[in-house]
């Protein structure tokens, strides 16, 4: 499965089987977040077989169950951070989807576990990601008009129009796609988060930046 597959087959899965993650799929995902860490400053860390943190409580958004393992997306404060743990969480996410594995972004409606892992001085835990064999591989969301989510001054070009196109389909929080797309010259486009009260609109943008240049093609443009 190419990423771009991945990007059509991914939908958020919050229910699990009891099966753990095969080594060498755990192997391939802790190659991946030793790669981001040290290009990103970020700490993303890898939680296996640990029950807890799912285990308790009536959430008021989606109802997980049998989650075992997850990434937590640790890192300094601030917008820079946040960018970039949607960016390269995405990243993760469609990276374990190409492994067979499902996947869903967890903000506020999981426990902290002491001792699962550690912070930095300065760190944070921005969210989590919930990883595993899914009960049912999830189910798509409706499509907002792509009309909504870009800006032009003339009529924009194919590839910028497949790069909003995997924009729409990048999982953000409650489904709120708070994000702009404007290309602001031959091959120049700017990615805006726009105001929510739920939050999150950062980290919502580095995920769809990701799906942004996957469908767009890196080659073809370059950020403002």
């Amino acid at each position: 499965m190419t990423l771009l597959e991945a990007i059509k087959e991914r939908h958020s899965v919050r229910r699990y089987i009891d099966r753990p993650i095969e080594a060498e799929k755990v192997s391939v995902l802790q190659d991946a977040i030793a790669k981001i860490n040290s290009a990103a400053g970020l700490n993303v860390q890898l939680v296996l077989e640990e029950p807890r943190a799912f285990a308790s409580g009536v959430w008021k958004y989606g109802q997980f169950s049998g989650v075992r393992n997850y990434l937590v997306m640790a890192g300094p404060k601030g917008r820079e951070a946040e960018e970039a743990v949607g960016y390269h969480g995405e990243a993760l996410v469609l990276l374990a989807q190409t492994l067979g594995l499902n996947t869903c972004w967890v903000g506020l409606t999981y426990t902290k576990i002491p001792g699962t892992f550690t912070l930095r001085r300065g760190d944070i835990v921005h969210c989590v990601i919930s990883l595993g064999y899914g009960l049912t591989p999830g189910v798509p969301h409706p499509l907002k008009p792509i009309e909504q989510f870009y800006e032009t001054s003339a009529a924009p070009p194919e590839w910028f129009l497949r790069g909003v196109e995997a924009a729409l389909l990048a999982p953000t929080a409650i489904n709120q796609q708070k994000f702009r797309f404007t290309l602001v010259g031959p091959r120049t486009v700017r990615a805006q988060a726009l105001f929510s009260m739920v939050g999150y609109t950062v980290i919502d943008l580095g995920i769809a930046k990701y799906h942004f240049e996957l469908g767009a093609g890196r080659e073809n443009f370059d950020w403002d």
